[in-house]
């Protein structure tokens, strides 16, 4: 499966070292790296030196790279719905276009969006909120930014649930937010305790930062354990919670269970959404805040100094998605995911030591992997995850994330948002190159 390339042998005394161009290419680029970090980045601020690049993008980034050599990579790493954006929303755009619909909004979005943002969550959510507790932003980091910087200083504790999305960490970086996070194990199919949850507050905790449906592990909260969690909350009344609930649409369990359906709480929860997993518009930039007023408010505050509003013609497309019917447009994608999901957990099983949970949601499979620790090909050694995932895309040629960036370097993040055929072609290479290990 590599790429074919001339090869040069060096030998010394213990070992044979094979160099090809791509490690040459890969070498340069690491000292290129070196003296970029010594020249340059003593002269950035400490904030953004403090910060880590995302490592789904760096993996994308790797993948484009290798494709750009000619090597046939199969991605898995990023969170990106293949399907197109549905046909009625991309003629709304253009409608919006011809009808010169290109003048700056509200920085929270113009007042119709935000109304039948208000009105999807009253029919799908069963939640209240006025047009004035919503912020559009330039999609959902965005507003998942905007409310950490409005609401947390320095030195104050955020609780985050691991595993956890990237940015979750580095946003708290910037807003000088100290992380606690509490480990959810694979045999509590990554979800934490309302006991967990009470034994972490401290009188420095602020803010809880969590997804459902999760990303990383495609867990699915249900409304009992969710409530467990609010009542907890609701014994402090300095903490608040931060519920990104952008993959909504994507679960396979049953309906979608709001952390803001808890009224003796509601006051204390912001709400993340979007449209970019369920509606399968990445690119749009399209993220929404419902809060309570004051929150909404000191977010808009924030945005309009850092970007103001998003895009107009994206808000004109996203008030066309909030219209739209789930059943016609939304759960076919939703069932295609689905079997998707059933096809990866079948050829895993093929696959000797990974040990999985099933997904609820979302669109990944979250496996276990620590089976390859201490295992050896050539002149590769696996010590953890991040090396079994360079070393998958290195032979293999498939993209994965490995799970440090989530919180755990003993799982790897698998993305099955792409055809059938790919991920068939990504498990047969993944078996092949793991059964070398030894």
């Amino acid at each position: 499966m590599k790429a074919a390339s001339k090869t040069k042998v060096l030998k010394n005394p213990k070992t044979v070292i094979k160099i090809n161009e791509k490690t040459a290419l890969a070498r340069k680029h690491c000292l290129d790296l070196c003296v970029y970090k010594i020249r340059y980045m003593a002269h950035l601020s400490k904030r953004v030196n403090a910060i880590s690049e995302s490592q789904t993008i760096a993996m994308a980034r790797k993948s484009r790279e290798l494709k750009a050599q000619g090597v046939d990579v199969i991605s898995l790493s990023l969170g990106e719905p293949d399907f197109p954006t549905p046909t009625i929303i991309k003629e709304t755009a253009k409608k919006a276009i011809e009808d010169n619909f290109s003048y700056y909004t509200h920085v929270s979005g113009y007042l119709e969006l935000r109304q039948a943002i208000c009105e999807k969550f009253k029919r799908d959510n069963g939640l209240t909120y006025m047009p004035d507790e919503i912020v559009v932003s330039t999609g959902a980091k965005q507003s998942i930014a905007n409310a950490v910087l409005c609401l947390i200083d320095e030195g104050d504790e955020v609780i985050v649930p691991a595993p956890f999305w990237v940015s979750y960490l580095e946003i708290l970086k910037l807003a000088g937010g100290v992380p606690v996070t509490i480990e959810a194990s694979i045999e509590h199919d990554f979800k934490i305790t309302a006991a967990q949850l009470e034994a972490a507050i401290t009188p420095k905790t602020r803010l809880i930062m969590m997804s459902t449906p999760c990303n990383p592990t495609g867990s699915v909260y249900a409304k009992h354990e969710l409530k467990a969690l609010a009542e907890v909350v609701a014994k402090y009344p300095e903490l608040y919670i931060l519920s990104d609930e952008i993959y909504e649409h994507i679960n396979f369990v049953g309906g979608h269970e709001s952390f803001a359906q808890f009224d003796f709480i509601k006051d204390r929860v912001i709400t993340i959404n979007g449209v970019s997993k369920g509606f399968a518009m990445t690119g749009w930039r399209g993220g929404i805040l419902a809060a309570p007023k004051w929150i909404a408010q000191a977010c808009d505050k924030m945005q309009g100094q850092f970007t103001s509003a998003t895009s107009s013609i994206t808000q004109k497309a996203m008030h066309k998605a909030m219209e739209l019917d789930f059943d016609t447009y939304i759960k076919p994608m939703r069932n295609a995911f689905l079997k998707r999901r059933d096809l990866v957990l079948e050829l895993m099983k093929k696959i000797t030591g990974f040990k999985t949970n099933v997904p609820d949601g979302a669109f990944y499979v979250y496996p276990e992997v620590s089976y390859y620790f201490g295992k050896t090909y050539g002149s590769y050694t696996i010590n953890n995850a991040t090396d079994l995932s360079l070393y998958l895309l290195e032979e293999a040629h498939v993209a994965l994330v490995p799970g440090a960036a989530f919180g755990n370097d003993n799982y790897i993040r698998f993305s099955y948002a792409t055809s059938e055929e790919n991920l068939t072609k990504a498990l047969s290479r993944m078996k092949t190159a793991l059964d070398q290990l030894v």
